[in-house]
């Protein structure tokens, strides 16, 4: 029995000691998950609260600042240019009437009729009093126009004067208080700097009220197409923005907004493709151009020279010892003319007029037809090949 009550009491005192143990590392286990744990939710519904409170150190607009931040870097001189200068664009819708004679009038008297054919166009306005330019074969043979501005509002526009040699109109509609573009200087502008070119292809501004914008850069200087259409273009600008349908008489402008040439002319391939080249008229022509026709509706060419020349091809080169067929020679000088005057003789060659380098005779003659009564125009001649300078006065015809 004694053995049986000291199992019993060693069994007891055991599992007691061992209760104790497993109470006091559970106890410590609870704490120590209490402890590290307080902060720490104990459902879902709780995490969201907290992640809630968490969140709320952002500020509510932070959306609307991110968005800003993102619309501000997308913002530079080009986009702030177009928004400044697109108001002063213009649509010009034209009519011009036609005359066809009857192709069967043989069988009758010689019957003529007519027909009114509608054209499109863009401008730019240059003052706050109304004044529009654009190209000659837009605007120089219609019978009506009208000017739409960016907000679709309608004026009926006045032909001022126009040049077909130069491709250069001026308008006229009654407004005031008009926004208007600032002029540059085209004989400063940079091979490689940016630019817009501005219009309003196929009449857009009926359902529009921005005009479409293309930008490129200033491709090259100084660009001679010759004679398209009975019109000289010399000393085009060359840029590789594209300038649409629609667009010709559009304004060309740098990237600070000034108008520094016009757009008038989209190079193409034989299938009507573009390829991206296009061609403005200087604006520093336009000034001289818009100036006259102001004063009096017309461009005064009533001068003579008194010269006849002949290109140079191989033979004439080798003839006269000449080192290349640039150039043009005097074939005949008039008596008491303008070139007789200037010094000139038979046989001299012509190298440049105005620093402009003289490749054939068709040059000469865009350089004539840019010019006006009375201008004085610089000449480098070459006489038996030496090189010297004079000037030529470009007289009335008497």
């Amino acid at each position: 029995m004694k053995n049986l009550k000291y199992i019993f009491l060693s069994s007891f005192a055991t599992l007691l000691i061992a209760s104790i143990i497993f109470a006091f590392f559970y106890y410590q286990k609870t704490e120590n998950e209490n402890i590290n744990g307080q902060n720490q939710p104990t459902s879902n519904l709780e995490a969201q609260k907290i992640d809630s409170e968490q969140s709320s150190v952002v500020p509510a607009n932070f959306k609307n600042l991110v968005n800003n931040t993102i619309t501000n870097g997308r913002e530079n001189i080009i986009t702030n240019t177009v928004k400044n200068v697109s108001s002063a664009i213009v649509g010009v819708n034209v009519t011009e009437t036609r005359y066809y004679r009857d192709p069967f009038s043989f069988f009758f008297e010689n019957r003529v009729y007519e027909k009114q054919i509608p054209g499109v166009g863009s401008g730019a306005i240059i003052s706050s009093d109304g004044y529009i330019v654009t190209n000659d074969h837009v605007a120089g043979k219609a019978n009506e126009i009208i000017v739409t501005m960016t907000d679709g509002t309608e004026h009926k526009a006045k032909l001022v004067g126009t040049d077909q040699s130069s491709d250069i109109a001026l308008l006229k509609i009654e407004a005031s208080n008009l926004p208007y573009l600032k002029f540059g200087d085209s004989d400063d502008i940079l091979i490689g700097e940016w630019v817009i070119a501005l219009g309003n292809p196929f009449g857009l501004f009926e359902i529009n009220d921005q005009p479409t914008v293309t930008v490129g850069v200033i491709s090259a200087m100084n660009m001679n197409l010759g004679l398209i259409q009975d019109r000289y273009y010399l000393n085009m600008i060359q840029t590789d923005a594209s300038i649409n349908s629609g667009n010709s008489g559009g304004p060309l402008v740098n990237s600070i907004g000034e108008m520094i040439g016009m757009n008038t002319i989209i190079w193409q391939e034989n299938r009507g493709g573009s390829i991206g080249v296009g061609f403005s008229i200087p604006i520093n022509t336009v000034k001289k151009i818009i100036t006259e026709l102001k004063e009096s509706g017309s461009i005064n060419r009533n001068f003579w020279t008194g010269i006849s020349i002949h290109p140079i091809d191989d033979a004439i080169a080798k003839y006269y010892k000449l080192k290349s067929t640039y150039g043009v020679i005097i074939t005949k000088v008039d008596s008491k003319s303008p070139a007789e005057d200037a010094g000139l003789e038979v046989g001299d060659v012509i190298l440049e007029v105005d620093n402009i380098k003289i490749n054939d005779d068709k040059t000469i003659l865009y350089i004539f037809h840019q010019a006006r009564t009375n201008d004085i125009l610089k000449l480098k001649v070459q006489r038996d090949n030496q090189p010297f300078t004079t000037t030529i006065k470009l007289e009335p015809k008497s």
